[in-house]
């Protein structure tokens, strides 16, 4: 039985871009031949959710905004396969890729290893929060790989929200009144992508064994006086956090994509909860590409 592809794209008429799609197109052609695969195209400007249902490989080609965006289309059954069309190693100007685990000048042979069943699986946990409206509505936002924005929508003004954070033994919970620019949650892997520029956590390394369970969260630009080492200015857990607005209207932004809004009075929860993700790579774990930030 053939293995089902869908190829999503980066499309910007840029020919460094056009050529990458050219090399995998071309590899893919091949296992076509031999009657091993079989490949949907479409650019990422035309996705659509629906097209996520039969593929039994998604492949994204692209860098990691590219990834993040299509990912939240990705069940917790269907891998995906992260391809850097511009590698930052080939090009000053080009993209890290961190969660790319493959680029052009690999794709063929990557590609054969996932169609062996040969690939690195990595199981990545994703955040999620539920909106629950005053009319007791239920939303869900959705799953962040990277982290998740609570904030008001006019960036101009402040978020202002009761918060509470469950604590473990050795703490009290939180409960607390807080007026920020709006809090931020990250995943373990998404502290690089925006966390570690909001907060101050240089030289902090995270359990081996809590990287799984554990987000951090943050209070963005909380007034200093009010930065208190007790969890309401930052913290790692795997409790869920509530949130309660006492803004006009907010909204939750998933790895800066889309907003999903709600208004005074609402509650926002979030954890870890969301499906989680199955990215390939191939010469190494993702994990190995942030051993710095983890002890045993």
């Amino acid at each position: 039985m053939s293995t089902n592809i869908l190829v999503v794209y980066k499309k910007n008429f840029e020919e460094v871009h056009d050529m990458a799609l050219a090399t995998v197109k071309s590899s893919l052609d091949r296992l076509v031949s031999e009657n091993i695969v079989r490949v949907d195209y479409t650019a990422r400007e035309t996705v659509r959710r629906a097209d996520f249902d039969g593929p039994d490989l998604v492949i994204v080609l692209g860098g990691d905004g590219t990834l993040t965006s299509i990912a939240h289309s990705v069940d917790d059954e269907t891998p995906i396969m992260g391809v850097n069309s511009h590698p930052r190693m080939n090009d000053s100007d080009g993209s890290y890729g961190f969660y790319m685990g493959s680029d052009p000048d690999n794709f063929e042979e990557d590609i054969r290893t996932v169609v062996s069943g040969g690939a690195i699986v990595n199981v990545l946990p994703r955040l999620q929060a539920e909106i629950v409206t005053t009319s007791g509505n239920r939303i869900r936002t959705d799953p962040a790989l990277n982290d998740l924005l609570v904030a008001n929508t006019h960036q101009y003004q402040p978020s202002k929200y009761n918060i509470q954070i469950s604590s473990d033994v050795s703490k009290e919970p939180i409960n607390i009144a807080q007026q920020s620019s709006g809090c931020l949650f990250s995943t373990f892997l998404g502290q690089g992508a925006w966390f570690r520029h909001v907060a101050n956590i240089e030289g902090t390394t995270f359990p081996l064994e809590e990287i799984d369970d554990h987000y951090l969260f943050v209070a963005r630009d909380l007034p200093r006086g009010d930065r208190r080492d007790d969890g309401s200015y930052w913290s790692w857990t795997d409790k869920p956090t509530l949130m309660t607005s006492d803004m006009h209207r907010g909204y939750v932004v998933a790895d800066g994509w889309d907003e999903f809004h709600f208004t005074r009075g609402a509650t926002v929860s979030v954890d870890l909860d969301g499906p989680k993700l199955k990215l390939l790579t191939f010469r190494s774990t993702i994990y190995d590409r942030v051993a710095k930030w983890i002890h045993a």
